[in-house]
């Protein structure tokens, strides 16, 4: 099979520009068929295809050797490392989210966290970068309470799988890859670049930072735990400063992490603290990651050592506390809580330790619990940039939910597709904050929140973000709820709080401010005019969702916080318990909601590959389809396909999948097998969900139509 090949019927349009002509077309394959359709609307691609079940391979890097679904992929030796170079195959694997804003900046002088995750060898089912149909997999959510995520395996060159960068991305934080060796094997391997000249080292970190800016990750922890000759050790100091300043200039904020394993005469002996024996790796680098058997004592050695440099020093905390260590499992807090006395930087290792030390059935109700008693000490990072648009989802599910309802039943799992999360707050016995998977109003789950209005008081505010950001002239908000439990005697409502400010007022600069810095927005019963299309949905709801809108104007102000406000309908002495469901929750500029629509442009397909069928009647087909869409618009894609047909009719879409940039692999597509001398055609959609999650017209969707048939009489299928 050919690629699709640009024919004579192309416009040559790129994006921005007007097409011409109201159909792009492809070709493909030895021969054009003459059919096509009479009228397709503007911007569709028209490609057309001869069948052909050769064999079509796929590099086994990048593409699963039975679907050829794309996959995540590591670099096993120093010859696969330093023969790496960029490849059109592996663009699946590029992150597609530009990291997040956030404050305090990370490089800020307060004591960090880090969480290395490191599972069952790595690249399990995060491995397959379009998602899987996995049940009960591990996620990860607690993102505003880490600052670095570190993806960790045994193999030498690490390349975190790009849904974990995509989701932490989206969240504000950074994520490393790992470049270990160890044994015998990986002593060999830094005799073979640190013993010799610079050259060898220079080329290996130069490798490794191209690597990190190609798929767009954020730096290396480096991790070697291998005696070195007095050659090779003696060079190590050199090349970690020569590939942290290469990480620096090729990835804005980057990270070297050297983890404590090496003395400076080349021994094996981890530390367990910063000392002279270790210090010149961390002086030559962006920070040091402790071994985990240190008492305080290594402390206060660490502490006194590292001077200003304080908070460059993450002292590891294994939650499965194999070893002489302070604590571990739901007892990690008391590691944590000596680590923060000291004013040190913290190094999480196997927090996965809930999913497969107590078993994933209660796995969301234990990692609430983990983090739960770890929040004392952890220190919150704000959002930063707007909009701020979320549906809570987690980037898995038991069913696919839309609008309430549920749009495709049965297990999924795509970390690219978790949303920005919030804080989780607890408060013992008065409020709990967690994932409900069993309904949803967008993505796979919702957020519920359950707790108790003190007897005396009308209401609670319970914090959903942190921010930190200029308050825009005009705000729309808008929420989607729905109320559990016998007791529904309670409203709830968004309420935004800003930092104390004498310039800060609501409405006109004549209005008094806030004394408590504590703004309710306004409810909008109905949408103002020229806002329908993003406020279709106020003072309605589905499925027994309710949805509200609002309006805040503010002069002067800073944001500070976004709360639910849960408060009673009538006045009472007695404790009310409530419980709520929170499906979605928008903030948006609206001088950004009336920002001109977008369209998908140059929809073209390759990678076709054909197969027999489940039955006689049938075709598999797979293939790659790629577009444009400017960049940073749109938070990911909704493939659908309209189905296949051999004569006129419709059919209604079905969702194939998310693409999570302007590229997806649809695989195994059941199509008619054409007869003789007849064309079957097959259409497919590529829908943009935009950051401020708006709707976007269909018309300004994506559309390819496959115009496909069989080979000519005496052609035989496989194209010969």
């Amino acid at each position: 099979m050919a690629e699709t090949q640009d024919g004579p019927g192309r416009s040559g349009k790129r994006p921005g520009d007007e097409a011409e002509e109201p159909v792009e077309e492809e070709r493909t394959g030895r021969r054009r068929r003459s059919f096509q359709p009479a009228a397709e609307s503007r911007g569709t691609t028209v490609l057309h295809d001869t069948i052909s079940t050769r064999p079509q391979p796929l590099p086994a890097r990048h593409f699963d050797t039975k679907t050829t679904e794309p996959v995540s992929f590591f670099l096993s030796g120093l010859e696969e490392l330093l023969s790496w170079q960029p490849d059109g195959n592996d663009d699946f694997n590029v992150c597609t989210v530009q990291l997040a804003k956030r404050q305090p900046p990370l490089h800020s002088k307060r004591p960090r966290t880090l969480v290395c995750h490191d599972m069952r060898g790595g690249y399990l089912e995060d491995r397959f970068i379009q998602g899987s149909a996995t049940s009960n997999p591990y996620v990860f959510y607690h993102w505003r309470y880490i600052d670095i995520f570190v993806y960790f395996s045994h193999h030498t060159v690490t390349i975190p799988p790009v849904c974990w960068t995509n989701a932490a991305h989206r969240n504000g934080v950074l994520v490393l890859g790992t470049f270990i060796t160890e044994w015998t094997d990986g002593e060999k391997l830094c005799e073979s670049f640190l013993a010799g000249g610079e050259e060898a080292f220079r080329a290996v970190s130069e490798q490794l930072a191209r690597i990190a800016q190609h798929y767009r990750f954020d730096g290396w922890l480096v991790n070697m735990e291998n005696t070195l000759s007095a050659a090779a050790v003696k060079n190590l100091p050199p090349f970690l400063r020569h590939l942290t300043a290469q990480v620096h200039s090729a990835v804005p904020g980057g990270l070297v992490i050297w983890y404590d394993s090496i003395l400076q005469n080349g021994t094996l002996k981890w530390q367990n603290e910063l000392n002279e024996d270790n210090r010149v790796f961390f002086d030559a680098c962006d920070g040091l990651f402790t071994n985990y058997n240190w008492k305080e004592e290594h402390l206060e050695r660490t502490r006194s050592l590292a001077g200003p440099r304080l908070t460059d020093v993450y002292v590891g905390i294994d939650v499965f506390a194999r070893g002489d260590v302070i604590s571990g499992g739901f007892d990690t807090n008391k590691s944590l809580r000596l680590i923060r006395q000291h004013g040190l930087s913290a190094a999480i290792f196997a927090p996965g330790w809930v999913y497969e030390h107590l078993g994933e059935e209660n796995f969301l109700h234990n990692e609430n619990k983990f983090w739960g008693l770890l929040a004392e000490y952890l220190l919150t990072h704000s959002v930063c940039t707007l909009p701020l648009a979320t549906s809570f989802s987690l980037g898995m599910g038991t069913s696919r939910f839309l609008d309430g309802k549920v749009e495709e039943a049965g297990p999924w799992y795509d970390l690219s597709a978790q949303e920005i999360q919030p804080l989780y707050p607890e408060q013992e016995g008065r409020l709990s904050t967690s994932c409900c998977l069993q309904d949803a109003w967008c993505g796979g789950s919702s957020l519920r929140l359950q707790g108790i209005i003190p007897a005396g008081e009308e209401h609670v505010a319970i914090r959903l973000f942190s921010l930190q950001m200029p308050a825009p002239p005009k705000l729309f908000l808008t929420l989607l709820y729905k109320l559990e439990g016998p007791h529904t005697e309670f409203t709830v409502a968004l309420e935004l709080t800003t930092w104390d400010s004498e310039t800060c007022h609501e409405g006109n600069v004549t209005s008094l401010p806030e004394p408590s810095g504590r703004h309710h927005p306004r409810f909008l019963p109905a949408p103002p005019p020229g806002l329908a299309k993003l406020l279709a949905s106020c003072n309605s709801g589905s499925q027994g969702w309710t949805s509200r809108c609002y309006e805040l104007d503010l002069q002067g102000c800073s944001l500070r916080d976004l709360s639910l406000l849960v408060s009673r309908q009538q006045p009472s002495p007695q404790e009310m318990p409530f419980s709520c469901l929170l499906g979605e929750v928008r903030v948006l500029d609206a001088a950004s909601v009336a920002a001109a629509p977008l369209q998908v442009q140059n929809l073209l397909a390759s990678q076709l590959w054909w197969q027999e069928g489940s039955t006689t009647e049938q075709l598999s087909l797979s293939l790659t389809l790629r577009w444009t869409f400017p960049p940073d618009q749109a938070s990911w894609f909704r493939i659908f396909s309209q189905g296949a047909r051999c004569r006129q009719g419709q059919t209604a879409p079905q969702l194939l999948g998310l693409a999570h940039g302007c590229l997806y692999r649809a695989v195994g597509l059941a199509v008619p097998r054409p007869a003789a001398g007849q064309s079957c055609r097959l259409e497919l959609l590529v829908e943009p969900v935009l950051h401020n999650e708006l709707p976007v017209d269909p018309q300004l969707w994506g559309r390819l139509v496959l115009i496909y048939s069989a080979p000519a009489t005496g052609t035989s299928r496989d194209g010969h």
